[in-house]
């Protein structure tokens, strides 16, 4: 198995050397990915280009956008008309929102480019995830991006310390027991046996607070910092929850004020690290504390087998996600990962062709999201991955924001037959009662800017616990509903109901 799949690799590369010769007469497309750690990309795109130079007609370049800049770059790129970046991740919960974008004319229209440039696309991505993509843009109703076959469900886990946990005296059931509320005690023998410099912990603020309240993103909403809340019910993802199939501002609920006092009470104890509460500091200060394992307990938005990936084996600790809910499908996972063409790419049928390729070929998905056999990876005596973990350090892009992770082979940390149990476990989730929904907010487009602005004053210190909720919590509803909030709430509820009512 490891003798054909090497041959199947090597015979692909060299088949294509016949037009690399001609490449330098290729026009250069380039791609921006989100989330990824490389610092080294040379080798990579050399094979890549040789690869592709026939089948794609251009040479590649890649912007590396990692989970700390992509937004504030992308939506540059975007809005400044930058025709020099080709292709962009977008997706539900992005700055780069897919659905407003989208409308806003940021994306091509891609229903005619996939007939003509990317037919590979029908075969190699499940017919549900194309209609996923298929809303009302600029250019009417269609395909606006290429969404990615990755985890089509949604779950949120707390991501365990299990080393640690165990070194404290306490266990997973002692944690599942005490719940987010009764987390004092332990994360006090924490900070006693690892001194006053460890914060036990390690919170993406914002899905923090979808973890403890059940709510869920509301695709369409505004994008960095959502506003609109719809509550699952934990006990059965595919019945109604608390509050029905009723949009919410979501920092007005009891259940936001419960979960801001807690926060509070961990940040003035010390738990938290304070530039998570920073947004130029939040993303890279919880990545370098998940990479060091100086953590207890933290927050993870979970893809099946995410336990198996190198982030998290060079921790060098027993790590185990507990899960908040089962997993269920919403509008916001089937839109979780997605790669749009820039209306302003003057090289929009070789993005067409490049994206194709790339979600239907096992070689060049390899090639972008492994590296290059015998320096980043080899394959033992049954056709496994298995990583150099001194080259895989400088390249690990971030594997779910590619594109089509099933034709990737398996690794020796997955197990062979991974993929297979991958699709298995994303074909058991649950839809959600309002699947599909999609909130068009452009009958309140100025209101939603607006609250927007406001909640990037208030919402991520306030989800981390920076600041107090007694006299934070107040001005920041006040100044919501200065800034529109009933009728973002009006229209968006509207909107819900006629959906429903189809």
């Amino acid at each position: 198995m490891k003798k054909f799949l090497s041959l199947f690799l090597a015979l692909a590369l060299v088949l294509s050397l016949s037009s690399f010769a001609a490449a330098d007469d290729l026009p250069t497309i380039t791609i921006m990915f989100h989330g990824s750690n490389v610092t080294d990309d040379s080798a990579v795109l050399e094979k890549v280009n040789e690869y592709i130079a026939d089948k794609v007609g251009a040479k590649l370049e890649v912007i590396w956008g990692t989970w700390g800049d992509f937004d504030e770059k992308a939506v540059n790129v975007l809005t400044s008309g930058d025709k020099d970046v080709d292709m962009v991740f977008t997706c539900s919960w992005s700055a780069d929102e897919y659905n407003s974008y989208a409308k806003n004319g940021y994306f091509l229209k891609l229903d005619e480019l996939i007939e003509t440039c990317g037919a590979a696309l029908k075969t190699a991505i499940p017919e549900s995830l194309m209609q996923a993509a298929t809303i009302e843009g600029a250019e009417g109703k269609g395909i606006y991006a290429v969404n990615g076959f990755k985890d089509t469900a949604t779950q949120n886990t707390w991501d365990v310390n299990v080393t640690l946990l165990n070194e404290l005296g306490y266990t997973l059931e002692d944690l599942q027991t005490k719940g987010f509320f009764g987390w004092d005690e332990i994360f006090a023998k924490a900070k006693e046996v690892k001194g006053d410099s460890f914060y036990p912990f390690l919170v993406e603020p914002m899905v923090a607070e979808r973890m403890v309240t059940n709510s869920i993103i509301v695709a369409g909403d505004a994008g960095s910092t959502n506003l609109l809340s719809l509550y699952l019910n934990p006990e059965d993802v595919s019945a109604e929850g608390a509050y029905g199939n009723k949009l919410l501002n979501k920092f007005a609920t009891e259940e936001y004020k419960a979960f801001v006092e807690q926060m509070h009470k961990y940040y003035e104890a010390g738990y938290i690290d304070p530039a998570l509460s920073v947004a130029e500091t939040s993303n890279d200060a919880r990545t370098n504390h998940q990479k060091d394992a100086s953590y207890l307990i933290g927050t993870q938005s979970y893809a099946y087998g995410y336990e198996f990936s190198q982030d998290v084996i060079a921790r060098g600790v027993e790590v185990k996600f507990v899960p908040c809910t089962d997993p269920y499908v919403d509008t916001t996972a089937s839109q979780g990962a997605m790669m749009a063409i820039n209306s302003a790419s003057e090289h929009p049928e070789e993005s067409m062709k490049f994206l194709a390729l790339l979600n239907s070929d096992p070689v060049l998905m390899t090639l972008l999201n492994y590296g290059v056999e015998g320096i980043h990876y080899t394959l033992n005596d049954d056709g496994l991955v298995v990583f150099n973990a001194d080259a895989r350090a400088s390249y690990s892009p971030w594997t779910n924001g590619m594109g089509n992770v099933t034709i990737l082979p398996d690794t020796v940390d997955e197990g062979a037959g991974f993929r297979k149990a991958f699709q298995e476990y994303y074909a058991g989730a649950k839809g959600i009662p309002s699947l599909g929904f999609v909130f068009d907010n452009k009958p309140v487009e100025n209101e939603m800017a607006a609250l927007g602005n406001v909640a990037a004053q208030y919402a991520l210190a306030l989800d981390c616990g920076a600041v107090d909720p007694e006299t934070a919590l107040p001005e920041f509803l006040s100044a919501l509903d200065a800034a529109g909030m009933q009728k973002y709430l009006d229209e968006a509820n509207a909107q819900l109901d006629a959906y429903l009512a189809k």
